[in-house]
């Protein structure tokens, strides 16, 4: 079979045996923004046409792709969910090359009631293997980072932090990008950004903080950049853990974030352990193991 997750700027796709081993991949800037004049038929043929021309003939879509701006909008799946319902939802797109189908995105709730949806984020969580087996919590960090609550081999919540998509909106227009200029994302002044987080006042109040300590000498412009990103991650972090010190969370993404989100994690008193972007081909490979393709 073939799994595709397809996101807004990414595209990647893995053909994968039938025992869930990864037999090939590819991975464009074809996401569904890059797509243009919604030809996703042809963009899809583009980048597998070579595996189809050798005999595959199931292909499994998941993330962005089946948001309102892509191939298809498809309906959410209420939680709790895993494998089998995620299956059972799957939805028929047409295809002339292959039979193709369509991950639904999964909604719940959060503890005050407030509606919460994700797309893309619960294969990659079906492919870790200790979620499903031991239950626990997982975290994708990225635009809008996740936090999600598994048990008995289902999701059965999440919430979501704007935590990418704000420090990007920060950086790059407030009076808070006058005074940054590119450095390191990483060291000392993301970790200091991460122990402020902890002080009393508040995140507005820490935010103008980086423009005042660079002001003050105190900050430089190369290092307000990785201490911003400190602040808002040590405020997501704290605030997703709060109850439960100690906590063990699979934090699943690219390398480089799951390596600062895991400091973060340390320092709020949790234990983080990494798994790389390729859960989503095994969460999509558990996922058609339980559809029917007929």
């Amino acid at each position: 079979m073939i799994g595709v997750d397809w996101g807004t700027t990414r595209f990647r796709a893995f053909r994968i045996a039938h025992d869930g081993a990864i037999r090939d991949r590819r991975t464009s800037q074809r996401g569904i923004m890059n797509v243009p004049d919604g030809r996703f038929g042809d963009t899809l043929r583009e980048e597998i046409g070579p595996w189809l021309a050798a005999g595959e003939e199931h292909v499994l879509l998941s993330g962005m792709i089946g948001s309102r701006q892509g191939w298809r909008e498809a309906p959410y799946a209420p939680c709790p969910v895993g494998p089998a319902e995620l299956a059972a939802g799957l939805s028929d797109i047409g295809f002339d090359w292959a039979r193709v189908k369509l991950v639904p995105g999964v909604s719940g709730q959060d503890d005050s009631g407030i509606a919460e949806v994700m797309r893309g984020e619960e294969t990659q969580v079906m492919g870790v293997d200790p979620l499903l087996r031991d239950g626990g919590i997982a975290c994708l960090p990225g635009t809008h980072s996740k936090w999600v609550r598994v048990r008995d081999g289902r999701i059965t919540g999440f919430a979501t932090h704007m935590t990418g998509e704000t420090f990007a909106a920060l950086r790059g227009h407030t009076i808070l990008a006058r005074m940054m200029r590119d450095g390191p994302s990483d060291g000392a002044p993301f970790d200091a950004g991460v122990m402020r987080s902890a002080d009393p006042g508040g995140l507005l109040h820490h935010l103008f903080g980086v423009r005042a300590e660079t002001l003050a000498g105190r900050l430089s412009e190369t290092d307000a950049p990785a201490y911003l990103s400190g602040i808002l991650v040590g405020h997501e972090v704290r605030a997703a853990l709060a109850g439960q010190a100690g906590a063990v969370v699979q934090v699943i993404g690219a390398p480089e974030l799951t390596a600062l989100y895991a400091k973060a994690i340390a320092a709020c008193g949790g234990f983080a352990e990494r798994h790389d972007g390729e859960a989503a081909a095994r969460g999509l490979w558990k996922i058609a193991d339980h559809a029917s393709w007929s």
